[in-house]
Order: structure tokens, then sequence, then C-alpha cells
């Protein structure tokens, strides 16, 4: 896609540990964005385990307000695929399946901002180094790809020791924490995101720091909500 101010802002939500929140992280940026007033279309590419499907139908079927949905494989970034479908919405988020491979490839060749979710411990570490890799790999062709690690799923106590651990890995760790809180585990199950689930829950101030935060990393206009 070519980067104007007028093209939405795209986001892959990636790397490689299963379980480190992607799912979280790019259905609560996806819902903010819809809460915004954003046209938002969520890009399900983990074609195996379809969480974001899952949410959207649940959504749906409660009559909420969602994102459009749709399921994107490793010819995302071809012309006239995720370029054509994204043409009229602000916001993109890509969820990405916990894999390395031609998907993942695919989504940061497609992203403005490649954002990877990382735990505090040290296997979390570990497994975000591979992504970050795939992300200056991708950079290489995508000069303005901008990539950044979110905290997620963190107890407070371990935030220090985690952002030190972190501080060699080639990319920037956000500001924003996304702690371990039950409310990201409900809002989701409820096809909803925190910040409508419980907009005055700290899950919900954790998520609308985080979506400016990405929109300020992309040096794109932050789109103030209510």
């Amino acid at each position: 896609m070519t980067r104007n101010a007028r093209a939405p802002l795209v986001v892959a939500v990636a790397g490689r540990k299963g379980g480190a929140g992607k799912s979280t992280v790019g259905l609560n940026l996806a819902a903010e964005g819809v809460r915004r007033g954003l046209s938002v279309l969520l890009v399900d590419a983990d074609l195996q385990q379809g969480t974001a499907r899952v949410w959207g139908t649940v959504a749906a079927e409660r009559g909420l307000p969602s994102p459009t949905l749709t399921a994107m494989g490793a010819m995302m970034h071809r012309p006239g695929q995720l370029e054509r479908l994204a043409a009229t919405c602000g916001l993109v988020v890509i969820d990405c399946a916990p894999r390395l491979d031609d998907v993942q490839r695919s989504a940061l060749l497609s992203a403005d901002v490649a954002i990877l979710p990382c735990g505090a411990f040290g296997a979390d570490v570990w497994a975000v180094s591979d992504g970050v890799a795939m992300v200056l790999e991708a950079q290489a062709t995508r000069p303005h790809l901008r990539g950044a690690i979110v905290l997620n799923r963190v107890r407070r106590p371990l935030v220090a020791q985690a952002r030190a651990t972190l501080a060699g890995t080639g990319l920037p760790v956000l500001n924003t924490v996304l702690h371990q809180r039950a409310a990201y585990e409900r809002a989701l199950t409820a096809g909803e995101g925190v910040t409508t689930f419980e907009p005055r829950g700290d899950a919900a101030g954790e998520v609308r720091a985080l979506f400016d935060e990405v929109f300020k990393l992309a040096e794109r206009k932050v789109i103030r909500g209510s």
C-alpha cells in the first residue's frame, strides 16, 4: 500500500509465540477503532484458530457494532488483495497466527505498524526475538514499516524487569502495558473490546493508551473518541 495521509493505517499484530495475546491486542485495537468512529477492517490471518471470526460472530449475534471481518492468507500483500478491501477504511488490523510463515510475512509486507505482544518471562523474550528478526527483514523492502513490542498479560511487579530484558532486541518497547486482567477475557467472550465492555475499568484505559500510541508510532493523527 502507498503511504499517504488518506491511506488506512494497517497494523499487523504478529509474533511466533502462542499465548502471547495477539488476538487480545488485535481485537481490542479493532474494537476501539470502531468505538472512535473509524471504518475498521479486521483481517483474520490465523486461518486455523479463527479467533477473530468467532469473536465477530458473537458480536453480530448480539447486534453490537463491530469491524468488517475477512480472512486472508499469504497473498494479502499482492496488488489488488488487502489493498482493495481496505480502500475505504481508516484502520486495518491483521490478527496473525503464532507461526513465522508466509502468511505472517505477507501481513508485515502489508503493514504500516507491526506490534509484537510479549510477556515478562524468559521464554516470552526468546520467542519475541524471532518476530523482531522478521520485522527487521520486512523493513528492508518496506522502509516505512514501524515495529514495536507491547508488554501484555504482565503482572505489575515484573514490568521493569521485562523492559530491561527487552531493551536489546532491536525494536522499541511501547510505554503502554497491558496487565493481566480478567476483563480482557470477559470482553472478548462477549464479542466486545474492553473499552465498551467495561469503559471505566483499568483495562479500558490501557487499550485507549495503546491505540493512541500505535497511531503516534505511525506518525498519524490520533483519532479522539468520546
